[in-house]
């Protein structure tokens, strides 16, 4: 999915688009995402959510779908920077599409582990960690007393203020160190040029 995703964002770029959101909670390709865009604002639902939350609370815990999901996403949890305000994972252990299918159910489960994440972990803020417990966050803080960040509406708004900020103050990604696009060489010859749409010279 690399290529079609960032041919896709800078696409979005060329058109004209302010912002692109990856819409996944593992954030795949976000870098590289950063990498290949000049201007476009880049955001993802993990690295936003998470971003929040350490404004919200001293500690956070994530409500994912299986546990199978807990190492690669807490591996980027350590990789921005906010381990240490991690307090746990707690799984619903439903499948992505159950969380939609089974509304009912998906309620329940992620009621059930948010109560839990909060009186026995200590945490702060619960974090929706799968972008298909997408409409759930309201009655869950509702009923728990603390925040739930729903993951795609904080992509979303971090994506609104970096855009204000790259416009009202020029702040855009920077392209010295961990987001240094690649050389158009280097894109060529890895073939990339019909995701880039980088033009092939004339001789």
């Amino acid at each position: 999915m690399g290529p079609e995703l960032l041919n896709t964002i800078k696409q979005a770029e060329i058109d004209g688009f302010d912002a692109a959101i990856i819409g996944c909670f593992y954030d795949p390709f976000l870098y590289e995402a950063r990498e290949m865009s000049d201007r476009l604002v880049v955001t993802a639902p993990c690295e936003a959510s998470l971003s929040i939350a350490t404004k919200l609370g001293a500690s956070f815990s994530i409500i994912v779908g299986r546990r199978k999901m807990i190492p690669y996403m807490k591996e980027n949890v350590r990789k921005y920077g906010f381990e240490n305000k991690l307090a746990s994972f707690r799984s619903a252990e439903l499948g992505v599409l159950d969380f939609q299918r089974k509304k009912e159910l998906a309620e329940e489960r992620i009621l059930k582990e948010a109560e839990r994440a909060v009186k026995e972990d200590g945490a702060e803020v619960i974090i929706l960690g799968c972008t298909k417990e997408f409409g759930f966050f309201e009655k869950i803080q509702d009923c728990i007393g603390v925040p739930a960040i729903d993951s795609m509406i904080a992509a979303c708004k971090e994506a609104e203020h970096l855009v204000s900020c790259r416009d009202k103050l020029n702040w855009t990604i920077s392209k010295v160190g961990a987001y240094e696009p690649p050389k158009i060489d280097e894109i060529r010859q890895w073939k990339l040029d019909e995701y880039f749409q980088i033009p092939v010279e004339k001789k």
